[in-house]
Parts: C-alpha cells; structure tokens; sequence
C-alpha cells in the first residue's frame, strides 16, 4: 500500500504542474509559480559553422522546457556532405525548406536507401540506423531536423571519421582484411561537414552493388499532396505514421495561417509539441493551470516548445501569411481542441459550470473549429 500511496502522492502533486508520463515526478521547471519561457531564436544562434555550411540545435540546453524534442537547423553548401553517422538515443525527421540534398541511410538488416529530396520533401531515419546527407546541385540546401528527445545533441552524434580515426591501425587492418597502409591519413577526428565535389544528378550504384531496399521508405513527399484540411483561416498538411509507416515517433505538420486567424486553444494528450516559424509573425499561448499563461511572439527561424498535454493556441499576428512547422514526438497525431470540447457537453453542463444562461452556449460553435478566421 506505501507504494501506491507514494504513486498516487506524486500523480496529485503533479497535477497543474508538468506529469512525466513514465514516471509521475513533477518538473521542477514547470511547476514554479509562473511558466518559463517556451521560445528560442534558432537562426539567430551561432552552433557550429564551417564554410558557408552550419548546424545549428536547441535542445534541453538552449530551451530548458523542450525535454521531449529537440530541432535543429542545418545548411549545406554545394558539395557538403554531413558525414556518415548515427544516433543512438534519437529518431530523426526532417523537413526540406530549400535547396535539394540525397541521403543514404542503412538499417540493421543491411539494406539501403538513398533517396533525392526537394523543398517540401521529408525523411524519417530510426534511432540508430546510419545515414548521411549531402547537397545536392549548385545551391545551398536548408532543412530542418526534428529528434524526439530533447536531450539529444546534434553535436554529440556518433560520426564514422571520429571512431575510425580513434581505432588501432592493426584493429582496422584486422577488420577489414586491408594492409594497416591503407588507413595511412585518414583523418584522425570527427570531420562532421566534409567536402568534396558535386555529386552526379542520378544516384549512383552502392559500393556492394545492386541495393536491397528495405521494406518501409524513408521518403515522403509532405507537400506533395493536397493539405489534410482546409479552413477559411487556413490549411493544415499532417503526415503521421498512418500515411509514412517508417515515422513511429513523429508527426509533421505544416500550418498556414491568414493575417488574424487563429489554430484555436487546444492541448495533445499523448505528445509534446515543437514550433518552428518558417514565415510570417506568430503569436504563442500557454496555459498551465494555477492561473499560469504565457504569450510569446515568434518570428521567422524562431522556434517554441509545449509540453505535453498544456493548453495553448498559435495566432498569425502579422499582415501576411504566416507558415509554420510543427513536430509532435509520437506517431499518432492526438488533440482535443477547446470547440469540441464544449460542443461535446449538454448545455445544462455548461450553463451550470460558467454561471451563464443556457441561450448563450445555444450560440456556440456545435463542432471542432480548429481555425478561426480573422473577425
């Protein structure tokens, strides 16, 4: 009985502060008296620059709140590969903003893939199969990288220059069945952006040869299609894992809104929610109980962070057309907007619980909103 009078104790101290799902500890972050900030200017952060190539990531330690995600912006100049490398605690999608990049990602039945990708264009690689991306043609490409744990560092990766460079030339020779010459200037620490030239317009054949694709695609072209709905305030393109089965642990989702609309109030009960402001300006609202609410305004290359299941709302606050990127860390798209919810009561409910007549909820909205147009 200890044990569960101490899990129910840490379930009802949590409530109204921040509930880890897995465990039921309170974060200490999310449970103070006014809620932390949930924005950062990603493009305006310095990362790791090489040439007119750059990374640049906000995790837990740029963002303290976004412990379930972690973004990042990268660049890659004609002939710039990021080099072969895994992840060992984080999935990777990504969403192409410009430019055209290829990628070779291998699972752990030694089949391949690569795949040429547009603006538009994503790709989805699971924790720990081994990929690379490399720019492709004479512009620069630009994508954003979304991982599902926000303690995951871009710059912590496990990259193929930085092992072989610290393994034993006789180790090497052994295992490849290669002189212990052959490995003579190799480098000897993690090259991160290589260079090199060009690579040719078609795919070119793998060193073992024929590829044995696997059984999922990596690729999906997100704006391909047509948007999942359409409002009189704007659009919304989802892909989740019912339409790109490879992506598990993450759903994208392109929001555009007009000048004044407003993806209502609304909160994801299974998944946190990481912004990023491809164009216009934006304003963010947050609720987190005990009379805690937070506005932030974003602009382009501007990123923002809501954990799971806290209320909050995204409003084009410009003159123009604003576009965002939105990355859930779970497979299966979940969300309760505050429309639904009241259409879904009986009106004596509502009237009773806001001390209001019944006449006046007889005027409320009798579905999901989702957008609401400029009034």
């Amino acid at each position: 009985m200890a044990v569960a009078a101490g899990a129910f104790a840490a379930r009802k101290t949590a409530e109204g502060g921040d509930l880890s799902f897995q465990n039921n500890v309170p974060d200490p972050l999310l449970s103070g008296k006014e809620l932390p900030t949930f924005k950062f200017e990603l493009e305006k952060s310095k990362g790791k620059v090489s040439g007119n190539s750059f990374g640049k990531e906000a995790t837990v330690e740029q963002l303290p709140i976004s412990k379930g995600i972690a973004g990042v912006s990268m660049q890659l100049e004609p002939g710039a590969i990021r080099e072969l490398h895994w992840h060992a605690t984080a999935a990777e999608w990504a969403f192409v903003l410009k430019g055209r990049v290829r990628t070779t990602v291998i699972n752990p039945a030694g089949q391949t893939e690569t795949n040429d990708f547009e603006p538009g264009d994503i790709w989805y690689f699971p924790r720990g199969h081994a990929h690379m991306l490399q720019c492709l043609g004479n512009e620069p490409t630009h994508f954003i990288l979304i991982f599902d744990n926000g303690y995951f560092s871009e710059f912590g990766t496990f990259s193929i220059t930085d092992w072989v460079g610290h393994v034993p030339k006789p180790l090497l020779a052994k295992n490849f069945s290669l002189p212990e010459s052959a490995f003579d200037g190799f480098p000897t620490g993690e090259v991160y952006f290589a260079r090199g030239a060009v690579p040719p317009a078609q795919i070119p054949e793998n060193l073992q040869g024929p590829r044995i694709s696997p059984p999922e695609a990596h690729k999906f072209r997100m704006l391909d299609g047509a948007p999942h709905a359409i409002f009189k305030g704007g659009r919304e393109w989802r892909i989740d894992s019912t339409r790109f089965p490879i992506s598990t642990t993450v759903t994208g989702v392109i929001l555009d809104l007009e000048p004044g609309a407003l993806r209502e109030l609304h909160w994801h009960p299974n998944a946190d929610e990481w912004q990023y402001v491809i164009d216009g300006d934006v304003s963010v609202t947050m609720f987190g109980s005990h009379s805690r609410f937070r506005t932030e305004q974003l602009r382009p290359g501007g990123a923002a962070y809501i954990p799971q299941g806290y209320g909050h709302s995204i409003e084009n606050a410009g003159s123009r057309p604003s576009r965002m990127l939105i990355g859930f860390n779970t497979g299966n798209y979940e969300a309760i907007d505050l429309s639904a919810w009241i259409a879904g009561n009986p009106v004596d409910v509502l009237a009773t619980n806001f001390n209001k007549p019944a006449s006046l909820f007889e005027q409320f909205p009798r579905k999901d909103v989702f957008i609401s147009p400029n009034q």
